[in-house]
């Protein structure tokens, strides 16, 4: 792809910004392919569906589109050589598989466009998954990693290069818990064509996961000429507010990201969740987000398209009013 479309579509990301109002992204995607019966067990998680159940992803994807969201995220997470490669993949097996996810989230939005002619034409945001992802043993809610600067460096370097050059609008750097995986992350999205945000994974509403304060890590960032929004995702829902207050001291400048989970309790045990979050609940804290100071909102684990189009309502309903006032 020739750098002067990426260049254009980068552009796309910041005129949405620029744009006035807030910004509905999607849910978890594995949560919903799991709602829609996919076995998502195992070390890739919902990376399994790009190799076994493509037209999976297209259905998730589409799903959250049809629930409001303006910016949907590829389903490479999870997905990386080290992974696919422990599966029985070559290493140009890998990278198809990742690039495929571009494929499917477009196929989704070329559908949704098709059924909605007079729609505006939604973001494709390549998801870039921390490196405790891929360990697949929690590592991205603790920050607790066994590897070099430098190994993370190539970790990252590997996904970033073959998804930077896809057919995507910005990419989505997402549950860092790691203030050295953050500060490998500014310098190489200083060099991406494509714009981007960054969300981090937080034990609580002023630190990281591992235990860095969050104005240090977010103020990486303040300056960054790429990276256009800063937030958290896959935290409590109930902390999101004072977290936004933290991001807005270290990032000013910068547009704010939040895609919480649904507040709900994992119990490692016996692989089941203890809790609820509704539609109803979904929207008013939408509402005190925005509020607070929030650009981009949606969910992260265990919010699906119900919540979304919940959080899609309270947008309208804002827009509304104020058009009213």
């Amino acid at each position: 792809m020739h750098k002067e479309n990426i260049d254009t579509k980068s552009a796309d990301f910041a005129a949405l910004l620029s744009a006035g109002g807030p910004i509905v992204i999607d849910g978890g995607l594995a949560t919903q392919c799991e709602a829609m019966g996919c076995n998502i067990d195992g070390k890739l998680w919902s990376g399994v569906l790009l190799r076994d159940d493509p037209q999976s992803i297209v259905a998730a994807n589409r799903a959250y589109l049809d629930a409001g969201a303006r910016i949907v995220t590829t389903a490479s997470y999870q997905a990386s050589r080290h992974g696919f490669m422990l599966e029985g993949a070559t290493v140009e097996e890998a990278d198809r598989l990742i690039k495929s996810s571009v494929t499917l989230a477009r196929q989704a939005r070329d559908e949704f466009l098709r059924d909605n002619p007079d729609a505006e034409t939604p973001l494709i945001a390549a998801s870039i998954g921390p490196y405790g992802a891929v360990l697949h043993d929690g590592s991205e809610y603790t920050g607790d990693y066994a590897i070099s600067a430098d190994e993370l460096r190539q970790f990252h370097l590997e996904r970033l290069e073959l998804l930077d050059t896809s057919d995507i609008d910005l990419l989505a750097c997402e549950t860092i818990p790691n203030a050295v995986e953050a500060f490998v992350l500014s310098e190489l999205l200083r060099d991406a064509h494509n714009s981007s945000w960054i969300s981090f994974s937080c034990r609580d509403a002023t630190h990281l996961a591992d235990g860095t304060p969050l104005v240090e890590a977010a103020g990486l960032f303040a300056e960054h000429s790429k990276v256009l929004a800063v937030g958290v995702n896959c935290v409590p829902p109930d902390i999101v507010v004072p977290l936004i207050a933290t991001i807005r001291e270290a990032a000013p400048e910068k547009s704010i990201v939040v895609y919480p989970n649904s507040g709900e309790a994992y119990r490692v045990e016996d692989n089941t969740w203890v809790g609820t979050t509704t539609p109803l609940q979904c929207e008013r804290a939408a509402n005190d987000w925005i509020a607070a100071g929030a650009t981009i909102i949606g969910g992260c684990c265990r919010i699906g398209p119900e919540q979304i189009a919940a959080m899609a309502q309270s947008v309208s309903n804002r827009r509304q009013n104020l058009r009213n006032a």
